[in-house]
């Protein structure tokens, strides 16, 4: 269970960092480029959404996990 664990850690890391790094890269990208803005836009929303939804699996899981413990 231990190494479940350590993988699940280091997934969710790399998901945080991934989607800080693209917010961030979408948010640069925006500021630069005038014609291109909504386009950037919306991968930074689709970036926030995507965040949201994978800590939400994570928190779903480690809520059954816990229950059928």
């Amino acid at each position: 269970m231990d190494l479940v664990d350590e993988i699940s850690r280091a997934i969710i890391m790399l998901i945080r960092v991934g989607c800080a790094s693209r917010f961030i890269y979408c948010m640069i990208r925006l500021s630069a480029a005038e014609e291109e803005a909504t386009q950037y836009k919306k991968r930074a929303k689709n970036t926030v959404v995507f965040y949201i939804i994978a800590e939400s699996i994570w928190q779903i899981k480690d809520l059954i996990l816990y229950y059928y413990s």
